[in-house]
């Protein structure tokens, strides 16, 4: 009876339609040109399907009920598959006219269910190329009251395992829900998710309840899953992020679904492996190199026992380099962070084991301009090494005022000239011990740091009467100075800075001995050097050119040109001295060939 009732409605809503179709092209009009929605119980919400014709232009309003908002919903669309987004789309506006904003655009080519929202009317316009083939578009739009939410639908689910259900579950969900999602694993994990339940109203096109399943942290693309009815589906993202949705409409409410995920570290790991990054270390063991010497995760434990690892289709441990029992040792040109993996045997008797003792020993290198990886596996008297490479999170800023709190965006960056500018350079890393030091800062008007260069900070002095480099500040390296223009160029000023990372403790270390004004032999410890690049800035004045485009391929052959322009002008004056020189040849031959014509001849005798 209740499939009955939905042909019968259906029937009532495609017949009018297909009424005014025939009369409007008669006309000469738009052939589908409607109005739709009301401020009645009836109209609240309203599901149509939609045949199209070739060469349809037809704009839909739908009228928002007072005090609600609008929900629009195409849960279906067959449009011409060839077809590109300029000639066949479907387009909704915010507004009751066309002239409003664009919330999106719908062609063939889109892979995701489009649903828009307004606190006022709605515009739909489709239009059609001229193509001939079955087109259908389901509709389905409903209003729903502002500011009031369903409990439990929707959300924010981060941990690498978990479960959620529809609203009410296992009792029949609630009508006019959209609820949505968000699954987010750490990075380097894939996601896979179990539907456990699924019980939905079924339709071939799951067009009036259903899940949508998207491969991704939106629901604008990516879609690799409609489901509705009786089904127990699972689907695998190809990334760290999930997104799943539920929409139902005004009628037969189920149960809903229960579904659960996993994390899936998606890297093929055999045994172990080890990363550092600033501020931890992570180790990833496989399960199955555990059961080869029958442990399971429950048998292992770091230097701090209350430091768990995540257990997934491996077993990994996120370690802080500044706890977890993690061992800190400072040597010459390096740091090294260690800690250990013990896997403790489950004894036979409270005499003996049969297990192997095995310890897996991480070490964290940081040395010259990389980060050294080294794990090393004792079982008894084996010993196992592997080695990676990392490097340190380092960036650099400009802000507007020394309190160094909001960092500017802006690239270029215009300034004035003598303008006071002020320099960050920021290292992201846990470990409270570390300092960074400006060892040599400079300027240059292109980004490749070509002659000619301008010196601010060299071995930790200023060069500059307007430059103050701050004290040490922790992972900060700070310094100002005026803003200047280099002769004979554009406005274009880039900066570079080499970076100095010591140990504060170290009291002999490069950092802590601050400005050296000559060159000694290098024997004071420093952990780790780099270079930061920030521009370009301009000066305002040359903002009222950047439209110019001449002057913007100026600029652009300013920073890209690798030879200075005083070679041009070197080249330019050889070459004139090479014309004189060939003038002053030719005209000397010339005088040189009269002086011949008018040699001195003896004179004839005369008597």
């Amino acid at each position: 009876m209740e499939a009955m009732r939905r042909l019968v409605l259906l029937a009532v809503f495609i017949v009018p339609c297909l009424a005014e179709l025939n009369w409007t092209k008669s006309e000469g009009k738009s052939s589908c040109q409607s109005s739709l929605g009301g401020s009645s119980q009836s109209d609240a919400h309203r599901a149509l399907i939609l045949q199209l014709n070739p060469n349809e232009d037809c704009t839909w309003t739908v009228e928002r009920p007072e005090n609600k908002n609008i929900r629009i919903i195409f849960s279906h669309f067959q449009l011409d598959p060839d077809g590109s987004c300029e000639s066949e789309y479907i387009k909704v506006f915010d507004g009751n006219s066309t002239n409003g904003s664009l919330l999106g655009q719908i062609c063939s080519k889109h892979d995701y269910i489009p649903v828009f929202e307004s606190s006022s009317s709605l515009t739909v316009q489709i239009i059609t190329d001229s193509v001939r083939l079955q087109r259908t578009v389901f509709i389905f739009y409903y209003s729903f009251p502002s500011g009031t939410s369903i409990p439990n639908c929707g959300g924010y689910l981060d941990s690498l395992e978990g479960s959620f259900t529809s609203p009410n579950y296992p009792n029949p969900h609630p009508e006019l829900a959209y609820c949505v999602w968000h699954i987010q694993v750490e990075k380097g994990y894939k996601i896979k998710l179990n539907f456990r339940d699924v019980f939905l109203e079924g339709d071939e096109h799951c067009r009036f309840d259903f899940i949508a399943v998207y491969d991704g942290p939106s629901t604008t693309t990516g879609l690799i899953g409609q489901v509705c009815g009786y089904v127990r589906p699972t689907f695998e993202s190809s990334s760290d992020s999930l997104t799943v949705v539920l929409s139902t409409d005004y009628a037969n409410s189920y149960r809903g679904f229960s579904a659960s995920y996993t994390s899936i570290y998606a890297e093929n790991i055999n045994t172990t492996s080890l990363t550092c990054s600033s501020d931890k270390m992570r180790a990833i063991i496989s399960k199955s190199y555990l059961e080869s010497f029958t442990y399971s995760e429950n048998n292992i434990q770091l230097n701090d026992p209350t430091c768990r690892p995540k257990i997934s289709n491996v077993v990994e441990f996120s370690i802080p380099l500044d706890g977890c029992g993690t061992i800190k040792k400072v040597e010459d040109h390096s740091v090294t962070y260690t800690n250990i993996i013990t896997l403790i045997p489950s004894p036979t008797s409270q005499v003996i084991t049969r297990q192997k003792h095995l310890q897996i020993v991480l070490k964290c290198e940081m040395e010259s301009n990389s980060t050294v990886e080294m794990m090393y596996i004792t079982e008894d008297d084996v010993i196992q090494n592997q080695s990676a490479l990392g490097k340190y999170n380092t960036s650099m800023a400009l802000f507007e005022t020394d309190s160094f709190e909001q960092p500017i965006l802006e690239s270029p960056y215009y300034v004035d000239l003598n303008q006071t500018l002020f320099v960050q350079v920021s290292l992201r890393t846990s470990d409270p011990n570390l300092v960074v030091f400006l060892d040599t800062c400079s300027a240059s008007p292109t980004p490749d740091f070509a002659s000619p260069t301008y010196d601010l900070i060299k071995r930790g002095c200023s060069q500059d009467e307007t430059c103050k480099v701050y004290p040490l500040s922790g992972h900060y390296g700070r310094f100002q100075f005026n803003a200047f223009k280099f002769l004979r160029r554009l406005g274009s000023v880039y900066l570079q800075c080499k970076i100095l990372i010591c140990d504060h403790s170290d009291h002999q270390s490069r950092c802590n001995q601050g400005c050296v004004s000559r060159r000694k032999r290098d024997i004071s410890s420093y952990k780790w050097k780099t270079d930061s690049v920030i521009g370009p800035i301009r000066l305002k004045r040359d903002r009222s050119a950047s439209g110019n485009p001449g002057f913007q391929d100026q600029i652009h052959r300013e920073e890209t040109q690798n030879q200075p322009s005083d070679s041009l002008h070197l080249f330019s004056f050889m070459v004139l001295a090479l014309n004189v020189v060939i003038v002053v040849a030719i005209i000397a031959r010339h005088f040189v060939n009269q002086r011949t014509d008018y040699e001195y001849q003896k004179l004839q005798n005369m008597n």
